[in-house]
């Protein structure tokens, strides 16, 4: 398998943040506020490039600025991210020191920080590659959290019940998650869409340039679109 985690991470290299770092308990955390006053708040789980990304920071600051307290706090607890000169035959045992499914513990930290330091009453959860398999845990797990949105992050628990709803977004040329993985085949009772973007691949929502080309643009822009709408719904 080609390695899938080919971003051109410098693509928004030089981008100037809207928001600023936090220390919340035992780990950091970059906010952003829109200009008035909200009680709804979204937390942003990060990709396997952490939560200093700049492609992350910028989808916190465009969430924001529809409306939220948007938080991304480093899930990793200050452990090194991914990097790009790191290699694909590591993954496996960086993934065992970076576990998805482990991320209870800060999710409540976070929350907490949300509600008795920004007074927020409606809380959702969007994440991103790692970030996807981390929400959709917490959406199974964590009945605090209003909505989720999964993107490009693979199956979880197949045996636990969705708690809230949940859209899940995939790329169709992923190389990293392919088709026959996109699929949920529980029944949820919560509203649990899955939409696959033709043409596009892993990552395509926050970490590819709006200006690539026409045909992707549009879906990039799709993907962030239906992303802020369906928070809109349900916070």
């Amino acid at each position: 398998m080609a390695d899938p985690f080919l971003y051109n991470t410098g693509e928004r290299s030089g981008y100037g943040c809207l928001g600023h770092e936090v220390q919340i308990e035992h780990i950091k955390a970059y906010v952003c506020r829109p200009s008035y006053f909200t009680d709804k708040a979204v937390i942003v789980i990060h990709d396997i490039f952490g939560w200093m990304f700049p492609d992350i920071r910028y989808i916190v600051d465009l969430i924001a600025g529809h409306g939220y307290i948007t938080i991304c706090p480093d899930f990793f607890k200050g452990k090194d991210p991914w990097k790009t000169t790191d290699h694909w035959h590591d993954f496996a045992d960086w993934m065992e020191e970076h576990d998805p499914m482990k991320v209870d513990r800060e999710a409540d930290v976070v929350l907490k920080y949300l509600k008795e330091q920004c007074d927020a009453k409606k809380i959702g959860i969007v994440g991103f590659s790692w970030g996807g398999m981390a929400v959709h845990h917490l959406m199974l797990k964590n009945p605090q959290l209003s909505a989720g949105v999964s993107l490009y992050g693979s199956d979880s628990d197949g045996e636990s019940i969705l708690l809230d709803p949940t859209f899940f977004i995939f790329a169709e040329k992923d190389d990293f998650i392919p088709l026959h993985q996109q699929e949920l085949k529980q029944n949820y009772k919560v509203d649990y869409p899955v939409k696959i973007y033709p043409g596009q691949t892993y990552g395509f929502v926050h970490c590819r340039k709006e200006d690539i080309n026409p045909k992707d643009k549009i879906y990039i822009e799709e993907g962030r679109k239906d992303m802020v709408n369906w928070l809109n719904k349900y916070i």
